[in-house]
């Protein structure tokens, strides 16, 4: 028989027996449905991270903090301010700038009061190396603060999102942190001017800006904190090819005597890249179950099917059809079983990861409100399924495959029937 006819043929046979092979499809949709709906979710939400880590880092910066890991370092050991001007003269390094960090609170005119967290920075320094995310939405940051400058997040500017303004450009603000070092504990505060509100970053930050800190002059931070020790120090590299920052890390490393930990964001992305990669894997075996539960249901419905067409398949032999005609028979209509499952499973599985966001959406759980076509979460991270050609080409042709591979048996079965018995078959 020509391949048409063999199509035709098993087409045939499957509108014959609509509901058996409704139901048959049903179990690949399902399997498809769950590898699609739950890659394309764990897609979407890779990207959104790791765009949103992409703003809070730059690929050309190394973060040193204290701490040498495995019992290497010497507890008492602190960066300080001043450690910036020494690992300035590395090689390949452009700028360092100390951070300074406390949890504290700022307090409007009206005498709210909200927990902030309060960063102590060299704004001109932290402008060169975060450009792109230390940029005004209103007022200005100026190179030169004073000591009462004060430069705000985008939501803590405006908490709720909604355009209720807790404080703005302009606006005289209250700046309290309370001296846990001091007996008895001791709050400190000072009268401020918000000089800025920064535009929205968004999603997850170390070392960079962020939308829940309000930043004042460094030389302030230290009087204010009472201290020379910062919490970290950001280091600006010539550029963020892989060579440059291994040996600058290394020589940051030798220059402390091992008692820093030097981390590269571009190291963070690729293991947050990594991670993801495994949670898509375990996540893809899982959904795999199902699609396996419905490939021995094809094999089910095969050997059924069989058993019914015993005869039918009996006569076409003694006219004269080869076994592996019958073989191909039975293989075609398991593939287009397959074809039909994996195709309705591919859109319904896209429908219900996108029903999920919306869900998620509407309940302002994880996904947050719905923005330009993505859900985002009150902190600024933004999440849309993403369905790739890879996950979209590989649904289809497990589905296909595993109709297959489980219809094998029976179409072997149906292959090997000698045309008397089969005619002789009640």
């Amino acid at each position: 028989m020509k391949p048409k006819d063999i199509f035709s043929y098993a087409y045939s046979a499957i509108k014959l027996r609509k509901l058996r092979a409704a139901l048959t499809t049903l179990g690949v949709v399902i399997g498809i449905a769950a590898i699609v709906a739950l890659l394309s979710i764990t897609q979407g939400l890779q990207i959104a991270i790791a765009s949103q880590l992409q703003k809070g880092f730059a690929t050309d910066t190394l973060i040193v903090s204290a701490g040498g890991g495995l019992g290497g370092a010497d507890a008492s050991f602190s960066l300080l301010v001043n450690d910036t001007r020494t690992i300035s003269q590395i090689e390949n390094v452009t700028a360092a700038l100390a951070i300074i960090q406390r949890v504290g609170y700022i307090k409007n005119a009206d005498g709210r009061t909200r927990r902030a967290t309060i960063v102590g920075v060299d704004f001109k320094a932290y402008k060169e190396v975060y450009g792109s995310t230390f940029t005004a939405e209103n007022g200005e940051v100026p190179l030169n603060p004073e000591n009462t400058a004060v430069v705000v997040g985008k939501r803590v500017s405006d908490p709720w999102g909604n355009g209720t303004l807790f404080c703005m450009a302009g606006d005289t603000v209250e700046i309290l942190w309370t001296n846990t070092t001091a007996r008895p504990l001791r709050n400190e505060t000072y009268t401020g001017n918000v000089v800025a509100v920064l535009q929205e970053v968004g999603g997850f930050s170390v070392g960079g800006p962020s939308d829940t800190s309000i930043y004042i002059p460094i030389t302030h931070a230290q009087s204010f904190f009472g201290t020379d020790k910062c919490e970290m120090i950001i280091v600006k590299l010539k550029s963020d090819d892989k060579t440059t920052i291994d040996s600058t890390a290394k020589a940051i490393r030798s220059l402390f005597g091992g008692q820093v930990v030097v981390t590269s964001a571009t190291a963070v992305l690729n293991i947050i890249s990594s991670v993801f990669s495994t949670i898509e894997l375990f996540l893809a075996g899982i959904a795999a179950i199902s699609l396996l539960v419905a490939g021995i249901g094809i094999m089910n419905i095969m050997i059924v099917s069989l058993m019914e067409r015993t005869r039918e398949i009996g006569i076409l032999k003694a006219l004269g059809m080869k076994n592996r005609t019958v073989l191909l028979i039975f293989l075609t209509e398991a593939a287009i079983i397959g074809l039909m499952g994996a195709l309705i499973g591919v859109g319904t599985g896209w429908a219900l990861a996108e029903l999920v966001v919306r869900i998620f959406s509407a309940n302002g759980v994880g996904f947050g409100v719905r923005q330009g076509g993505q859900a985002a979460i009150a902190g600024g991270i933004a999440i849309a399924p993403v369905l790739t050609p890879t996950v979209l080409l590989g649904a289809i042709a497990f589905g296909l495959l595993v109709s297959i591979v489980f219809a094998l048996y029976p179409a072997w079965r149906a292959s090997r029937l000698k045309p008397v018995e089969a005619l002789r078959y009640e």
